[in-house]
């Protein structure tokens, strides 16, 4: 599969960029003029998403905002945009993005819009970048989009922290806890195992189960451990196939605790970029076409089909998003609310930094109820693993006493 960026013209009138995942580019074409759409020109040629999701030179959400930062002051202070690229695309550290500005500069030389130039470039700049862009164009604000753009960033970034922030610990103790079962029955316990033999008669229940653990760890580790790499290597081909990631979304969704968290996340971020796209003067429907593609959970992205085609149709904005099924009822009342005063890019903003608050909250919840758990899981493992070696060191110390 390779992802293509199309010029098209929309049923409405509108010429707007659309981005497909195709094998090829006639696969492509036919399915936007199956949507309706009249196809102009490809504005950017198929790049493999295998390649680009292995990448390891991907642009950090961090790089690409202090970029924006600086674009945004040089387009602010009057410097032309062909100049403004070109000294950022000098300056610029971080290998993609400098490869990729370059191109830029180069297609604008060629005549290209800002937008156009970006665009060439689908696999660096996001969609939603592009077309922040391109409304800024046509409004005559690029500055202005550009500063709304990188206040959305910054956002995103916080957000990202956020969740580093609550995660790292826990993640930190499991780690520690797989480590450390892996030291004490590879290791610690077989030598126990050569004192224990000496003692003669029966050992503890607990201490034969240890002691069969770690022999078994020792015995299968040649082609245990190759194995265990092959199948986490297998699991990681598997999610980045369509079907492996829409399942492992699905199931993200059913867990208890993690799938509330990741509909916030996804209410906060389709709100943000909606808001972010219609302060731009984009059309409604557009917007909505543009801000779903931020929707990283596939299950969750597939239900915007539905969403679109009401708003295509003229049906209310709210009335349109409860047909997605997942959006909490009060997301909807406040989208209704927003709608109904004329104001539903300012109550979208308040929809976004309400459930930001929301999952902060949660992740804060989570991080307090997980360490505890962590913990005692971590001490109960050491307590069995002590007692299994030590109970009978004690037994047969009392036996001798007993003599």
């Amino acid at each position: 599969m390779a992802e293509y960026v199309f010029r098209v013209g929309t049923p409405s009138g509108e010429i707007v960029l659309r981005k497909v995942e195709a094998v090829s580019p006639e696969e492509a074409r036919q399915r936007l003029e199956r949507e309706g759409y009249r196809v102009f020109t490809l504005a950017q040629r198929g790049r493999s998403t295998w390649t680009w999701r292995f990448s390891l030179g991907r642009v950090k959400l961090e790089d690409f905002l202090h970029f924006n930062q600086q674009l945004a002051a040089l387009v602010r202070a009057g410097l032309p945009v062909l100049q403004a690229i070109s000294m950022l695309a000098r300056r610029q550290s971080h290998p993609v993005l400098r490869s990729a500005l370059r191109d830029v500069e180069e297609r604008i030389r060629e005549g290209a819009l800002l937008s156009q130039a970006f665009a060439s470039r689908g696999d660096v700049f996001p969609r939603l970048y592009i077309a922040a862009v391109l409304a800024g164009e046509r409004s005559g604000n690029l500055d202005e989009m550009l500063l709304r753009y990188v206040a959305y960033t910054k956002q995103m970034v916080a957000l990202k922290r956020r969740v580093r922030a609550a995660t790292t610990y826990p993640i930190f103790l499991l780690c520690s806890l797989i480590g450390l079962v892996a030291v004490m029955t590879g290791f610690v316990i077989p030598r126990f195992r050569l004192v224990y033999e000496d003692f003669g008669g029966e050992l503890p229940v607990i201490t034969q189960i240890v002691l069969a653990v770690g022999q078994g760890v020792r015995e299968n580790l040649v082609w245990g451990l190759p194995a265990l790499l092959a199948l986490i290597v297998g699991l990681m081909l598997w999610r980045r196939t369509e079907g492996g990631r829409a399942a492992l979304d699905a199931l993200i969704l059913k867990l208890p605790i993690v799938g509330p968290i990741v509909r916030d996340l996804a209410v906060a971020q389709l709100a943000r970029s909606l808001a972010t796209l219609l302060r731009g003067g984009i059309t409604l429907v557009e917007s909505f076409r543009v801000a779903s593609e931020t929707l990283t959970n596939r299950v969750l992205a597939r239900t915007s089909g539905v969403v679109l085609r009401r708003l295509q149709e003229g049906q209310a904005v709210a009335d349109s998003l409860a047909e997605a099924g997942w959006l909490p009822p009060l997301a909807i009342d406040i989208v209704r609310v927003g709608e109904r005063a004329g104001s539903l890019k300012e109550m979208l903003d308040e929809l976004a930094n309400f459930y930001d608050a929301e999952l902060e909250v949660k992740l804060n919840q989570v991080t307090t109820l997980i360490q505890p758990i962590m913990l005692v899981l971590m001490a109960g493992l050491v307590t069995f693993v002590l007692l299994s070696m030590y109970l009978p060191l004690f037994t047969f110390i009392s036996t001798l006493g007993a003599r």
